[in-house]
């Protein structure tokens, strides 16, 4: 994965509670808690570079004292983490989610202090080791085997400057882009590590790839029209397998990434021979049941997916990037619409029930 990191370790520890004063009855503060605050432009690499020992311990509590029989509390400790965080337990267990900026998770509660249910003497700051996972948010998932022409994609349509190779080269890591329009609506475009046969079982980069796309709103699959072989040694796949694959191995991972809003991006219109695949392909697509009994039934996913649109276009030419920008924009409304619609109906039910 290079540079980048989507998962950090981290040891949090809140702060230990100040001391009571035991003749006067006095209270030591509580001490300090440790928050994670989601903040954008951040990264999990800055947070690795900026504290190498990935320790995070909030204050101690003032000690009860003559001048101050009630201990001040000890100082919070904040960790600025990015946008799309869950926090994990080290059992792998969710305990904690952050998807906008500005939305905080306490870490670990600081311990009470010294008071006369204790004693007088301080309790110790909640301590554990949780894991930050990242999981990039992103209005449209570009989803595709390697070489397929997602990263040339992305650079066509956004600002992004992927890497782009003309051999069976992926994506390391994933880009984010956003399409502008003339109104100033932007999109953002999340390119992400290329998927390869038994990604769902972690081959290649598998859950690296996947969990990314868990996040995103809707999922644009981009096929090479040629069909696609990643080595020598793996076996040729049409267009028409290529799409079964990747659905294949989306629903292996989570079959609830079938229900997100999909579009198909044929890629590479300008090779030789491409209308005639793309005819083939396109009469595959409206009757798929007709052409499964062909294949082998490994690469049969159970549910197919449904695109809201397909579009022919060539990253090398320009053809079709306009009309799949549009398409984008109109998908993306339609659902904004269609969630809007349901939270109105949701809200409209909560005002006659409580009536």
């Amino acid at each position: 994965y290079s540079n980048f990191i989507d998962d950090l370790r981290v040891y949090v520890r809140g702060g230990t509670g100040g001391m009571g004063y035991p003749n006067l009855g006095g209270e030591g503060g509580r001490g300090g808690d440790v928050w994670f605050v989601a903040r954008e432009r951040t990264t999990l690499k800055s947070i690795r570079e900026k504290y190498p020992q990935k320790r995070f311990v909030a204050g101690t509590g003032a000690n009860s004292s003559v001048k101050a029989l009630k201990g001040e509390k000890g100082k919070d400790c904040e960790v600025h983490v990015p946008l799309g965080i869950s926090v994990l337990d080290d059992d792998g267990k969710q305990i904690g989610e952050l998807n906008a900026a500005g939305e905080r998770f306490l870490a670990a509660r600081g311990g009470l202090g010294g008071s006369l249910a204790t004693n007088f003497l301080p309790c110790k700051g909640q301590r554990r080791t949780v894991h930050l996972d990242l999981k990039l948010i992103a209005d449209i998932g570009l989803v595709g085997f390697p070489n397929a022409g997602k990263s040339s994609l992305l650079s066509k349509i956004s600002h992004a400057k992927p890497e782009i190779a003309n051999y069976a080269f992926t994506t390391i890591q994933p880009e984010l882009g956003k399409i502008m329009y003339p109104d100033y609506k932007q999109i953002s475009v999340a390119d992400l590590p290329g998927l390869i046969e038994g990604a769902h079982a972690n081959k290649g980069m598998g859950h690296k790839f996947l969990k990314h796309v868990e996040r995103t709103k809707q999922l644009l699959l981009v096929v090479d029209i040629s069909g696609f072989q990643l080595s020598i040694k793996t076996q040729f796949r049409t267009a028409f397998e290529t799409i079964l694959l990747l659905t294949k191995e989306l629903e292996l991972y989570k079959e609830e990434l079938l229900t997100k809003p999909a579009l198909l991006a044929i890629n590479k219109m300008d090779l030789p021979c491409a209308k005639d695949n793309l005819d083939e392909l396109m009469t595959q697509l409206e009757n798929p049941q007709d052409f499964l009994h062909l294949l082998e039934e490994e690469i049969i996913p159970a549910n197919t997916l449904e695109f809201r649109e397909v579009i022919p276009i060539s990253t090398y030419t320009g053809e079709g990037i306009e009309e799949l920008k549009t398409c984008l924009r109109k998908s993306i409304d339609e659902q904004a619409e269609q969630v809007n619609e349901e939270y109105r109906k949701k809200k409209l039910l909560l005002l006659q029930t409580s009536k």
